[in-house]
């Protein structure tokens, strides 16, 4: 049972963080940047049209977030989360190294651990796949295929995404001083 106990407050912890993400990006929540922030920043990223990727990122976290918390749909919820944190990964932390108080991809790395221990080791008994008698469907293949689903969206969205746009003020004032432009304010995604 402690063992049941301790996945269901990682659940808790890991499900409520990402839904609460995706509620900042979907609805504003929590000072987050809303929908219409959201759309400007995907499209900094060179994720266009912004106002679909945010979207879509928002309710991916979402639906994640709430998957995993519940303990229901077995990999799902979990290979969501991999896929829009390799995405994050990608665009937004890679480029600043690891640690996060750098902006880098420890923080989203993390989640990405927690989701593979999910989809691998599943949920518990205090859970709802468990409790609905759906744990039984979890398999290798099952769980690999959707694990691999996950990343294969990752990759397309990436293969997707344009060259992020530098701010006409930060190009010209560049170009004027022989400089690079600075990069996009960095975003805890």
């Amino acid at each position: 049972m402690v063992k049941d106990i301790a996945l269901l407050l990682a659940r808790a912890v890991v499900g409520g963080g990402i839904a609460a993400h995706g509620a900042q990006k979907a609805f504003g929540a929590f000072e987050g940047p809303g929908p219409k922030g959201a759309a400007k920043y995907m499209d900094g990223l060179g994720l266009r049209p912004g106002g679909f990727y945010g979207s879509a990122a928002a309710w991916t976290e979402l639906t994640a977030g709430t998957l995993i918390v519940l303990g229901l749909g077995g990999p799902l919820g979990p290979s969501m989360l991999m896929s829009t944190m390799t995405v994050a990964n990608v665009t937004v932390h890679m480029k600043n190294g690891f640690f996060a108080s750098k902006n880098g991809i420890e923080f989203p790395t993390l989640y990405l651990s927690a989701a593979l221990a999910f989809a691998g080791g599943g949920y518990g008994r205090l859970s709802l796949d468990e409790r609905l008698g759906l744990a039984k469907l979890r398999t290798h293949t099952i769980t690999g295929l959707i694990l691999a689903g996950g990343i294969g969206a990752a990759l397309a969205i990436l293969a997707q995404r344009e060259a992020p746009e530098q701010k006409p003020a930060q190009q010209s004032q560049a170009q004027t001083n022989g400089t690079r432009a600075p990069e996009p304010e960095p975003s805890r995604n």
